[in-house]
């Protein structure tokens, strides 16, 4: 298998072995070869895409053609855009009274703070906060296979698993250089 394509309505696929010029994509019911070399990880347009036309990766629109592209094609940067909007303003609102001063000590810093929070004690003495399992897609386009995954395992919460949550969000896919480099820091 050299690509993949998730969705049937999609209009790229994934390649998943390096494609050479001329190589078949393989893919059931398509007849289609690279007319480029295409790395592993990048996307292949498996029809002719007009400019504006929207790209389909996991069934869900991921930017649009910059310029017509043909099918067997690569498409990434050059060719493509994202449809996420430019970057939001957000403040930051500490939830503490007062800020902290953290070059004091730790006994300083915390003085006339809460001194309790809602964990558990262990049998060996530690403490604990919570038990749960986190799915943090690294990109908006896995968010209802993540969610998939989440109710899946719904049945592991007992005993100490406290519970399984998705955080589902709208960046990565079709995010590019500073911007995506952006959400992987707060990811």
């Amino acid at each position: 298998m050299k690509t993949l394509r998730i969705d049937p309505a999609d209009n790229v696929a994934v390649v998943i072995s390096e494609l050479k010029t001329g190589d078949s994509l393989e893919l059931s019911g398509l007849d289609l070869n690279a007319i480029e070399s295409i790395g592993r990880g990048h996307k292949v347009a498996l029809k002719d895409v007009n400019a504006d036309e929207k790209i389909i990766k996991y069934g869900v629109t991921i930017g649009h053609a910059t310029v017509d592209i043909s099918a067997g094609s690569k498409v990434h940067t050059h060719n493509m855009k994202t449809d996420l909007e430019e970057a939001a303003e957000y403040t930051y609102k500490s939830s503490c009274d007062s800020p902290m001063d953290w070059h004091r000590s730790s006994r300083e810093r915390t003085k006339g703070l809460a001194t309790h929070f809602q964990g558990f004690v262990r049998h060996d003495g530690s403490v604990g906060v919570r038990n749960e399992i986190w799915i943090i897609p690294t990109v908006g386009c896995v968010n209802s296979g993540a969610q998939k995954l989440a109710a899946d395992c719904s049945d592991l919460v007992q005993g100490s698993i406290d519970g399984v949550h998705a955080f589902v969000h709208p960046y990565g896919c079709s995010q590019m250089g500073e911007d995506h480099e952006q959400t992987r820091r707060i990811l």
